[in-house]
């Protein structure tokens, strides 16, 4: 199991055992995943790092002064 950790600008966007689905974004050296439709976004990850699925389950919702975050457990194991 792989966990990511997603900036959420608002809150109760997402509900902690929530599934969601990622769609994965393409940049000159990078890759970053946001989780549809347009809830948070990840941070940066190279190609080595690159996510196996699309599809999570919501672990945890943080919030601190920052804002809010959204840490999502893949499986890649079971990945599509």
């Amino acid at each position: 199991m792989r966990q990511m950790e997603f900036k959420m600008e608002r809150e109760n966007l997402v509900k902690e055992g929530e599934e969601v689905s990622v769609i994965e974004g393409i940049l000159p050296s990078a890759y970053y995943y946001t989780i549809s439709p347009a809830v948070a976004m990840s941070a940066n990850y190279s190609y080595r790092d690159r996510l196996k699925t699309n599809r999570g389950i919501v672990k945890e919702i943080k919030h601190n002064d920052k804002g809010y975050y959204v840490v999502v457990e893949f499986d890649e194991e079971q990945s599509e």
